[in-house]
């Protein structure tokens, strides 16, 4: 695999073990992996494999019982009080009692920003997601897909360098994830961030990243970690190319190998 220059994220040799009432269970073993400054990097697997596991990991959300990690050459805990990456979760979890504005604004007040700083950076970041002139909706008058743009938005705003983003746009039909998937690539383009994306869908992995983590059945490990030859800028009518198509046969076949591991 082709090692990045400046790593983001370094992890050498990571398990993790949860103790449950039924005993041990091992979610991660032997993740080496290295993340490089502005990469997409997407993360695929079965259901289970530590996809997400990983990702919380990387957000000292969950602790390791072995091996290492650094997140911009600190350990997880000191990026997370640098506050040093934004995350994205599953579903938008906006506060529905607050406006976009306020819930964008909810970590700028945590962490007590001006009011001047708060309304700038909120005006950036929605204008980021497109979602200008919507700051005074709720987010029940919104569609599923802008919420999430209004999640990201959220997770924006105190302008960290990396980007955990799990599952965003799972639960949208086709449509509108293939839109949202066009917008975050634009968004990825303008801002340089390095993004981190945990996905069950290979067409969505292999349209997003410039590198494609292959993850097994757990004992979650990595079987392949695949190099985008796609160039940055992508259409979605390129995912009928044979390139694509190429590289999401490599990333079918990774998960099948993964599964015949187990």
């Amino acid at each position: 695999m082709t090692k990045p220059n400046a790593s983001v994220v370094s992890a050498s040799k990571l398990g993790l073990t949860f103790e449950t009432a039924d005993g041990p269970v091992r979610a991660l073993t032997d993740v080496d992996l290295e993340i490089g400054k502005g990469e997409f990097v997407s993360f695929i697997g079965p259901s289970g494999c530590g996809k997400t596991t990983f990702l919380r990991v990387i957000a000292d959300l969950e602790r390791p019982t072995d091996g290492t990690i650094t997140v911009n050459g600190m350990s997880p805990e000191q990026a997370r009080e640098k506050r040093a990456y934004g995350y994205v979760f599953q579903a938008a979890a906006l506060l529905p009692w607050r406006t976009i504005e306020r819930n964008v604004a909810l970590p700028l007040e945590i962490i007590g920003l001006s009011g001047s700083e708060q309304r700038e950076r909120i005006h950036r970041t929605l204008e980021l997601v497109n979602l200008s002139g919507f700051e005074k909706k709720y987010p029940w008058q919104l569609s599923g897909g802008m919420q999430q743009r209004a999640s990201i938005a959220r997770a924006l705003a105190f302008d960290a360098d990396l980007l955990l983003m799990d599952e965003p746009f799972g639960a949208l039909d086709e449509i509108v994830r293939d839109h949202l998937n066009e917008q975050l690539l634009e968004l990825w383009a303008r801002t340089e961030k390095t993004i981190c994306f945990v996905t069950h869908s290979i067409p969505e992995a292999v349209y997003l990243s410039t590198r494609i983590v292959v993850m097994s059945p757990r004992p979650g490990r990595v079987t392949d970690i695949i190099d985008s030859p796609l160039p940055k800028e992508r259409p979605l009518d390129i995912r009928e190319t044979p390139e694509f198509l190429a590289i999401a046969a490599r990333v079918r076949d990774g998960l099948r190998a993964g599964h015949s591991y187990e």
